[in-house]
């Protein structure tokens, strides 16, 4: 039976066939409405065979109890986000078999109906690579234990033979330090390399499912009175693609950091011109009520300085005090300039740093206590504490946990 879903056949075939990732959509009975020839092709049916069907089907029989309640209270709270957060999930096939999976969900009404979207990604590839590394770690520990207790049986034969006694114990522990600390920059280098593939493939989906919701919802808005809504839609889309944009940068950012100081294109350019800039972006991503506050009329001062990293780093600063700021409230973005010195303050009322947290604040890929359930990557101040350091300024802050956030900047001026 044909769910009233589909009011365009072909918008919908284009937008669910060119999708790598399985598509689901199931109405607030868990009843599959559509599905994607990926999403077939992922569980062993024919994606006709799945409509109609209970959501069921594709989930193993022992987590159906538990899936039932977490769906009914998504509904009740109805926002995108991502499914299991720190569970793992598993579908299962035609065949009964079962792999892991991740899932995006994103809640939409059309004719006051309620329906969800959820993208599934099979990640049986990544969870082996997972597994790989995390023996790989093992068979290091290991040789690290085996690398202490050859060199130790070292050093008691220098000691039995007393032969330049002080001077051999010497050079083995040192030898067994280097030993240990090449082992464990390894090992390091394999967790966050783990690491940054999770996080890469979390923060992506996310808003790319939904500009898939927008740009579906928006196509079936054609007559002239609906432009409203179309226009709706649109703001969603250029909001993601915005925070994409900023997620890119920050990953372009860490690997010039890793270049070295001596990379940063020197240049000299309008302040003014700057911050009209930084403040026009944030914009497209306010919330509703949320207002930027900055000096419209400042003097225009020119700097010379690296202009993209000081608009990498105030990018950053408003948009987490957007981020992490209810609405209806105000980001208030300050600027001063002395003669050798600029100085910019980005003040929110949101939902401030645990006290607990803030020696932490700094620290590439931490996310505070408070804001792990909101997207992000945890890099983008690690990154513009380091950029700020490298180019002669320095970055420092104060908080209140529900009581608002203040940053401060400072950045020499330099003479070309």
């Amino acid at each position: 039976m044909k769910s009233q879903f589909f009011q365009n056949k072909n918008v919908f075939n284009i937008l669910f066939e060119a999708a790598s990732e399985g598509i689901i959509v199931v109405d607030s009975s868990q009843t599959i409405t559509a599905a994607n020839t990926a999403a077939g092709v992922m569980f062993g049916y024919e994606a006709q065979e799945l409509i109609g069907e209970s959501l069921n089907i594709l989930i193993p029989t022992n987590y159906h109890s538990k899936h039932s309640h977490h769906f009914s209270n998504f509904l009740e709270h109805s926002e995108k986000r991502q499914m299991g957060h720190g569970r793992d999930l598993y579908g299962q096939r035609k065949d009964g078999s079962t792999f892991p999976v991740e899932a995006g969900l994103n809640p939409f009404k059309i004719d006051g109906k309620d329906f969800v979207m959820s993208l599934i990604i099979d990640i049986t590839v990544r969870k082996e690579t997972q597994r790989q590394i995390t023996d790989l770690n093992a068979h290091l520990e290991d040789k690290i234990a085996l690398r202490t207790t050859e060199l130790q049986e070292t050093i008691l034969q220098l000691e039995k033979s007393n032969l330049n006694l002080e001077s051999e114990i010497s050079k083995r522990k040192r030898a067994e330090k280097k030993i240990k600390s090449a082992l464990q920059k390894q090992k390091e280098l394999n967790d966050l390399k783990t690491k940054f593939l999770s996080l890469v493939s979390h923060e992506f989906k996310t808003p790319l499912s939904g500009i898939l919701t927008s740009a579906t919802l928006a196509e079936k808005y054609k007559e002239a009175t609906q432009q409203d809504k179309r226009e709706k839609h649109l703001g969603t889309i250029k909001s993601k693609v915005h925070y994409l944009n900023n997620i890119l940068n920050d990953f372009l950012s860490i690997e010039r950091l890793e270049s070295g100081a001596g990379q940063y294109k020197y240049t000299s350019f309008s302040l003014k011109r700057l911050i009209n800039e930084v403040v026009y972006n944030a914009n497209i991503t306010l919330k509703n009520g949320q207002e930027i506050i900055y000096p419209q009329e400042i003097s225009d001062v020119l700097l010379y300085q690296d202009e993209k990293i000081l608009e990498l780093i105030l990018t950053n600063l408003l948009s987490n005090s957007i981020k992490y700021s209810p609405e209806d409230t105000n980001i208030t973005l300050e600027v001063k300039t002395s003669k050798d010195t600029v100085y910019f303050k980005v003040r929110d009322e949101g939902i401030g740093i645990p006290e607990q947290d803030k020696k932490h604040i700094f620290e590439r890929y931490f996310r505070a206590e408070n804001a792990v359930l909101n997207q992000g990557t945890g890099i983008g101040l690690n990154i513009a504490k380091t950029h700020l350091e490298n180019l002669g300024g320095h970055i420092y802050f104060t908080s209140k946990e529900n009581a608002g956030t203040e940053f401060f900047v400072e950045i020499p001026i330099l003479n070309p």
